[in-house]
């Protein structure tokens, strides 16, 4: 018998249909002798349209009511499945964020996790009843609902899983796992039965859409087994696969990788824009008054390259920012000219990073060489470079983008039969 959480998303609990499928996985879980409890999402479709009525009320919303408001969907989801599994004949109750309490800091809207109490629903688990809690949603320091931003939901799974000290949480959603690139770019990515705890946090950072960073990062910290599973295979399929594994893929420490890749996947995000500033003095100072005011206008800043000119006077700086706030970083730069005392203000949001991951790398010369001479066979230019232990990340123009990963993903051996 295992202390499992069971996580559904958006389109796996769309409608009172496909909740029935849900409580039918549940099903087989509590039949297994398992001990369950269930984070949902919204439905899919309602969190959009709540705040779409939040901003046609009014424009400049208070964040807080904004929380109390989007936060009803789930509320209306946890309810939904408690009864479809009562009606399975199985014990099942619906809890808010706020009655486990899940605790959060103050930052409506992005709130992040500070607690969470286990016991109660510890204490249900063990008489038999399933917990079907909504996810999104924890309680802020003032009393007040305050959600966890986009995907938050994956977080709250995680989170409940570490509070109840789960042997393991799975993660369904519409698809059947993570894959070494998107299937839909490269037919050729192949399903990967595990992967690390470091290599899926590069992956969801650098724009694999499977696992909300946040919750790869609390996953990682508690050491909370994850499996990524498809909520659309039948509720009686074959529950063990290659590996004795359940159907999917598992997020779990690197010790439990018995044969590490190179290469684990290759990554690649469109929310990409860069700016240059052409013609800036070189000398102390200079970068820490380009950075400050962007980081104070909660401006991130992610690639940086300095290319400095021959007389060693001026410099050329290039650093990529997030396409929604290129806007806002290109103006703000343009009003500090005088300060900064560049000759030119460069930029370009049709670009894309793609990025090559794999713990292997740590052990492994020539992984970078091989992925810029592929590159260069193929005409691609590479307008930037960052790198860590375990990934190479290339700024390319967007044009490019399904060459490229496609390239790379056949380089390193990734391409599937």
């Amino acid at each position: 018998m295992a202390r499992i959480v069971m996580k559904f998303g958006g389109t796996s609990v769309a409608n009172i249909e496909r909740i029935q499928n849900v409580a039918r996985h549940v099903q087989r879980e509590v039949a297994a002798g398992h001990e369950v409890a269930v984070v949902v999402s919204a439905m899919s479709g309602v969190t959009n349209q709540l705040v779409a009525w939040c901003r046609e009320a009014c424009p400049e919303y208070d964040l807080r009511e904004y929380d109390a408001i989007v936060a009803s969907g789930e509320q209306v989801t946890s309810g939904l499945l408690a009864l479809a599994l009562q009606n399975l004949g199985i014990a099942a109750r619906s809890y808010q964020g706020w009655q486990i309490p899940l605790t959060t800091d103050s930052a409506h809207s992005a709130a992040r996790i500070t607690g969470m109490d286990g016991d109660a629903i510890i204490s249900g688990m063990r008489a038999g009843q399933v917990a079907v809690i909504a996810g999104f949603q924890g309680i802020g320091p003032e009393n007040r609902i305050a959600t966890l931003g986009r995907g938050g939901s994956d977080t709250s799974a995680v989170a409940v899983a570490a509070g109840v000290q789960a042997d393991r949480c799975d993660i369904y959603t519409d698809v059947d796992g993570v894959y070494t690139t998107d299937p839909r770019i490269v037919p050729k990515a192949g399903r990967l039965e595990r992967v690390a705890f470091e290599e899926m946090l590069e992956m969801a950072s650098l724009g694999a859409k499977v696992l909300q960073v946040r919750s790869v990062e609390l996953a990682m910290i508690h050491k909370v087994r994850v499996f990524v599973r498809s909520s659309f295979d039948a509720p009686d399929a074959p529950q063990v696969g290659p590996g004795g594994l359940p159907p999917g893929t598992l997020i779990c420490d690197e010790d439990e990788i018995v044969e590490q890749q190179v290469v684990t996947g290759i990554a690649f995000s469109r929310d990409e824009a860069q700016v240059t500033l052409r013609g800036v003095q070189d000398k102390p100072g200079v970068a820490a008054r380009v950075f400050g005011p962007l980081a104070e206008a909660n401006i991130n800043v992610d690639m940086i390259v300095q290319n400095i000119s021959d007389d060693g006077r001026t410099t050329d700086l290039t650093f990529t920012v997030p396409v929604a706030d290129y806007d806002r970083a290109m103006k703000l730069l343009g009003s500090l000219e005088s300060d900064l005392g560049f000759e030119k203000l460069d930029g370009a949001n049709e670009v894309v990073k793609v990025s090559v991951v794999g713990m292997g790398m740590r052990s492994h010369a020539g992984v970078a060489a091989k992925a810029f001479s592929a590159l260069a066979e193929r005409g691609i230019n590479i307008r930037a470079i960052a790198t860590s232990e375990i990934k190479i990340s290339v700024l390319i123009d967007a044009a490019y983008t399904e060459l490229a990963v496609r390239t790379l993903h056949s380089v390193y051996g990734l391409d599937k039969d």
